[in-house]
């Protein structure tokens, strides 16, 4: 298993990742859109016990919709879930959406999100909105491995620094494609105090000097916000993990459990009541199918796929997190540890 030709979510084939942020005094927040315009089965796993979530319900696999054409992740907290509004008027400008008519224009695009909680890191009222929405897709590419401060990652922290969008793929022995992009904004923290390094083994890291690591340690616990600290803690890992694979949506439920076990190998403590760690699964269709359910070899490749799923997607936080860069007295990994990559 190695990775694919971006090390990104849009190795996928079928998938378009787009961003749109604002990041100024006033602002740092932002929308990451992945596209499906051509429709893919889809579920989601939701862990936290403070989510904001759009049209999660349509995922359940015994109700009448069965495909996805886009999800959208998203700052602002509950009012952020405006920006999914601009995603559909997009998708359905294009005629990307279940028919629901005998004109192609008449389709109504199926585009479930998740929100992180970012409100201070911005002035009161300044979170995204529809427009938002319209232009991150606007932005839509196949070439999009952006990472850090982008997006749904603009105004994110995880911990005590800085966190953003991370995104990462792994391209399996037959040639399925598995890809990931994350939003890492977490109560919990991505970095082990004790080490300084990230729980989940990064190759390119060493050990920094044992000074850096004493004089980190106090921040930890702390919750930092852009205009000083604050009661609630910036929380809230959402992120998509897609594969070119041919899956039902039970199917793809099994990949949305994995990337929920990454996120608590990763981030650590991982779903609290403050979180509303969210992860959506998508299948594009466009490669091999598995195995019938109960035919041989079907439950061992499922796992295999959920196996590598969990990989990328522990990967793309840990990429989320070392991409990052300080924003208004927000620290980062490399400023707080900055001999871990000399």
């Amino acid at each position: 298993m190695g990775p694919g030709k971006r090390d990104a979510l849009v190795d996928v084939d079928g998938v378009l990742v787009g961003h749109e942020q604002r990041l100024d005094p006033h602002w740092a927040t932002g929308v990451t859109a992945v596209l499906v315009p051509d429709g893919a089965s889809a579920a989601v796993d939701v862990r936290g016990g403070g989510p904001g979530t759009r049209e999660t319900d349509v995922l359940r696999p015994d109700h009448l919709v069965q495909q996805v054409h886009g999800v959208v992740l998203t700052g602002g907290s509950a009012y952020g879930l405006a920006a999914a509004d601009g995603v559909v008027r997009w998708l359905g400008e294009r005629g990307h959406g279940v028919p629901v008519g005998t004109d192609p224009a008449h389709v109504v695009p199926v585009v479930p999100g998740a929100v992180i909680f970012d409100l201070p890191m911005n002035d009161w009222g300044n979170r995204p909105d529809a427009g938002f929405g319209y232009r991150a897709c606007q932005h839509a590419s196949r070439e999009e491995a952006r990472e850090g401060n982008v997006g749904a990652g603009t105004g994110a922290v995880v911990g005590c620094v800085k966190g953003g969008i991370g995104t990462a793929s792994a391209v399996l022995g037959d040639g399925t494609t598995i890809g990931a992009l994350v939003a890492v904004n977490a109560a919990g923290s991505a970095i082990d105090p004790g080490t300084g390094l990230p729980w989940v083994p990064t190759p390119g890291l060493r050990r920094p000097d044992q000074a850096e690591i004493d004089a980190a340690k106090p921040l930890f616990g702390t919750r930092p916000g852009r205009h000083g600290p604050v009661d609630r803690p910036l929380n809230t890992t959402i992120g998509v993990v897609a594969t070119d694979l041919r899956l039902s949506g039970a199917e793809c439920r099994r990949l949305a459990v994995a990337a929920q076990d990454a996120l608590a190998r990763a981030v650590r403590p991982a779903h609290l009541l403050v979180d509303g760690d969210t992860m959506f699964a998508l299948a594009t269709g466009t490669g091999a199918a598995l195995p019938a359910p109960g035919e041989p070899g079907w439950a061992a490749r499922l796992d295999e796929v959920s196996a590598a799923a969990a990989d990328v997607v522990a990967r793309a936080i840990v990429r989320g997190v070392l991409a990052a860069e300080p924003v208004d007295g927000v620290t980062c990994y490399t400023r707080l540890y900055p001999s871990a990559r000399e």
